[in-house]
Formats: C-alpha cells, sequence, structure tokens
C-alpha cells in the first residue's frame, strides 16, 4: 500500500472516530478487511443519519412528483420547479414562496423538495404556520423561547405550510418575523400560501412588521404561483361518482331463472323413468 492511500483509509478511520482501530493503525493498516470495515461502517452511519434525518423531518404522507398531475394546475411553472429540485435554492440560502388557492399541489411541491433535500444529507423541518407559531407563543419562559427560536432558525431547511389559512395575533407576526429574519440570506425557508402578499395584512392584523416579514422573506427568494382549481375536490367527486356506479350496480338485480320466477319446470325429464 502506498503512502496516500494509507493516509485515505487513515483519514476515513478518523471521521469514523474509530480510536481503537487508530490506536493500532501499524498493526492493521495492511489487513485486508480494513478497507471493507470501513465501508461498512461508513454505510451504516449514512443509513442511521439519513433515518434520523427523515424523522426530524416529519414529511408525512405525500404524492411524489413522478406521480404528480402537471395538466391539472392553469399554471405552474414546471420547469422552474425542476430547477428547485437540484438544490441549488440550498446552496444560495434562496426562499422558495409556492402560493396558489387550497388544492393545487402547494404543499406536495414543497414536502417534494424537502425530502430532496434530507436525501442530500441535509437537515429539514415541515410545520404548518399554526403549529410553529403556537408552540413559539406557548413557551414557557424567556429559555423556553429562545430554545424553540433556534431549533426553527438552525435547521438547514425549513418549510413553513399553510401561512393564510388562519388569523394571527401580533405576537404571532413577530415571532414568525423573528423566525426569518434569523434565517434571513443563512439558510432557506419554504413557505406555502394561499394569499398573495398584498393580503397579509388580513393574516396579521395590525401588525407592524408585516412589511418587513414579507422584505426579507421574498428578497432572496424564487416565488412560484400556482393557479387552478383544488385537485382534492376533483378526486373527491371522482370517488364519489365511483361509489354511486358501485352503489347502482349492486342495487339492479340480476335476471331469475324461470323456476325462481313462478314459471313452469322446463327441465328435461329423465329417460329412465
Amino acid at each position: 500500500m502506498n503512502e496516500d492511500d494509507e493516509q485515505r483509509l487513515k483519514a476515513r478511520a478518523q471521521a469514523l472516530k474509530l480510536h481503537g482501530v487508530l490506536a493500532h493503525w501499524s498493526e492493521v493498516v495492511e489487513a485486508p478487511w480494513l478497507a471493507a470495515l470501513l465501508q461498512w461502517e461508513e454505510e451504516a452511519r449514512a443509513q442511521r443519519s439519513l433515518e434520523r434525518r427523515l424523522k426530524q423531518a416529519q414529511l408525512g404522507r405525500f404524492t411524489p412528483l413522478a406521480d404528480f398531475d402537471w395538466s391539472w394546475p392553469k399554471q405552474c411553472d414546471h420547469a422552474a420547479i425542476k430547477e428547485l429540485m437540484g438544490l441549488g435554492f440550498v446552496a444560495e440560502a434562496m426562499n422558495v414562496v409556492l402560493i396558489g388557492p387550497n388544492g393545487v399541489g402547494k404543499t406536495t411541491i414543497a414536502r417534494n423538495l424537502a425530502q430532496q433535500a434530507v436525501l442530500a444529507g441535509r437537515t429539514v423541518l415541515c410545520i404548518t404556520a399554526a403549529a410553529m407559531l403556537n408552540a413559539l407563543l406557548e413557551a414557557d419562559g424567556e429559555r423556553a423561547l429562545r430554545a424553540r427560536l433556534n431549533a426553527y432558525s438552525r435547521v438547514q431547511v425549513l418549510l413553513i405550510d399553510e401561512i393564510g389559512y388562519l388569523s394571527y395575533s401580533n405576537r404571532h407576526a413577530d415571532l414568525l418575523f423573528e423566525v426569518v429574519s434569523r434565517r434571513y440570506e443563512k439558510l432557506p425557508t419554504l413557505v406555502t400560501t394561499n394569499r398573495p402578499f398584498a393580503e397579509w395584512g388580513e393574516v396579521f392584523p395590525n401588525a407592524a412588521c408585516v412589511v418587513s416579514l414579507i422584505d426579507r422573506l421574498v428578497h432572496h427568494a424564487e416565488i412560484i404561483q400556482i393557479d387552478g382549481e383544488s385537485y382534492r375536490l376533483k378526486e373527491a367527486k371522482e370517488c364519489s361518482a365511483k361509489r354511486r356506479k358501485r352503489r347502482s350496480a349492486r342495487a339492479t338485480p340480476a335476471p331469475s331463472s324461470p323456476r325462481q320466477s313462478g314459471g313452469e319446470d322446463v327441465s328435461t325429464p329423465d329417460d329412465s323413468l
């Protein structure tokens, strides 16, 4: 084994913190099993890391983009979303804002982006605006509030879902502003909203920070407008039609045989009788 190969192996062992192996390095460096051992340990740790990050992300159930019906929305920049799946927005600390009415796929697209970030080794958290803001508001004391703010501010990709579905107090607005400000130009934030920014004053009535909040959110952002009718409503109508069809089929009586209908027995008599 040449010196460069040995240094690469040793660097891998150091990265894995295999202190016992490193303590006996001169004894094991030429062992034929060493490279395989390092690979097994790297693969096992990568799998555990992925499982841990997937659990932390709280992605929930969602439709993969491969199964997404791109023909349904009347307006949706497919090319922009495909580009975002390359995760350039993560490297650039660029926010992504998906705007559109209910049921057009905003959350589906956002969660696919979040999952892609998890698979690429990033820490991710998906949470609704209501859950995040209420958790911050309910923090018991300054220390607990600071800990929760740090959790939302330091995760590498934060998805805040469903801004605009409820109205919030000034304190809620201040807390959202604090999270967005802490992440500003440092880490990307994904946002889904059913309200254009012009209506955010109704989401956070009388909140003085709304203009500054929007300013920081959109300064470095990809803003994608999605328009169309609710896909969930479309699916609900289709399922309802299928159920009606099944019920109608079950309710239609099958044709009766002559014996069942009370007619004469027209079976052929047995010639042997």
